[in-house]
């Protein structure tokens, strides 16, 4: 009969979610990327907030499921918060972000994780922010225009996507995604 190895305290805490101390197992350290699922999640509040309070942990297109999210909350709060304070908010969850999910990213041993959802998240409020008032339709279609670009990452997103590692990676390149998709609004309401 075959039995599983005990783990050892290192791997333990890197199961948790916490970081394994220096000169832990080989094991703790060669292991490979985790799984993001409700449990961790749910082992700092950090991780829930990089995964988008569990968006995130969709199995089917992570990032979407971020950014529908991100449209949902924008029309909850958009009934109590001002443009300023959307700014503010857009802001302090950018720069926030960059070590919200750069801790996440390092958690789970990946460097760009699809279940790290909080940069879609800050960068469609951007788009929702400077394209409102607009209607359901004029969001559907800021939507699909940002998915675009936030999947497929066209010159020079990918480029950054590739220079630029960690949280301030995560966050950038979708920040440069909302970017696009602004520029293609401002173009298509110029051409109508």
């Amino acid at each position: 009969m075959q039995t599983d190895p005990t783990p050892s305290p290192a791997d333990k805490l890197a199961t948790a979610g916490q970081p394994a101390p220096a000169g832990a197992s080989a094991g703790a350290a060669s292991a490979g990327p985790r799984r993001a699922d409700a449990r961790f999640m749910l082992t700092h509040p950090l991780h829930l907030i990089s995964l988008g309070f569990g968006a995130g942990l969709s199995r089917l297109a992570p990032g979407a499921a971020g950014t529908l999210f991100a449209w949902a909350a924008y029309e909850v709060l958009n009934r109590y918060v001002t443009v300023l304070d959307w700014g503010l908010l857009i802001i302090g969850g950018f720069l926030g972000g960059i070590g919200i999910t750069g801790y996440t990213a390092k958690m789970l041993r990946s460097e760009d994780p699809p279940a790290i959802v909080w940069g879609e998240i800050v960068a469609f409020w951007l788009v929702l922010l400077m394209i409102t008032p607009i209607d359901f339709m004029g969001k559907l279609w800021a939507f699909v225009v940002f998915r675009f670009f936030d999947m497929v990452k066209p010159p020079p997103i990918r480029y950054f996507e590739r220079r630029f590692k960690g949280g301030f990676g995560i966050m950038l390149d979708d920040l440069i995604a909302a970017f696009f998709t602004l520029l293609v609004i401002a173009l298509w309401r110029m051409s109508v």
